[in-house]
């Protein structure tokens, strides 16, 4: 597998990760897990979230089996009200592909990052590695660490 930026970035932290290769297309939490042999709870998903002009944007990191509550996220952030831009401004505003859209890969691009604070219940989770067909599995600590995250209940079970 090809190093990219993030585990240049966890290589030079000396942060212990587990890189897994996966098909380079879109894929949702729950694929992923299946082709990992992984809890889908285990794998979570970023999403992009916007507030109102000129915040910056948000990343919301939760579980695959869930999705993003924007009431909840937006009490968590002290905003009136967050919105989900649509998948093509997402990637206009990281720069990076639907499904490989990671906070790892975004570290001082002024993102601001909330974690599901159900991943404090796990030792580790697997995020995407940043681009499509890369998924990195690390310590939740470092993950907060590194991104300098806050935990916070922003999401509920898909229905």
């Amino acid at each position: 597998m090809s190093a990219n930026n993030v585990t240049r970035l966890l290589d030079s932290r000396k942060i212990p990760y587990k890189a897994f290769e996966l098909p380079a297309e879109k894929l949702g939490a729950t694929e992923t897990a299946r082709l990992l042999g992984v809890p889908t709870e285990g794998v979570y998903k970023t999403i992009v979230v916007t507030r109102p002009k000129p915040g910056k944007p948000i990343l919301a990191v939760i579980p695959g089996t869930h999705r993003v509550d924007l009431k909840l996220l937006a009490a968590a952030l002290n905003e009136k009200k967050v919105s989900l831009p649509t998948e093509r401004e997402a990637e206009q505003l990281t720069g990076l592909q639907a499904g490989g859209i990671s906070p790892l890969a975004l570290l001082n691009k002024g993102f601001q990052v909330v974690i599901d604070a159900s991943a404090q219940e796990q030792a580790e989770v697997h995020v995407s590695g940043g681009q499509r067909g890369l998924n990195i599995r690390l310590q939740v600590a470092a993950l907060a660490g590194l991104t300098r995250a806050r935990f916070a209940e922003i999401s509920l079970p898909e229905t």
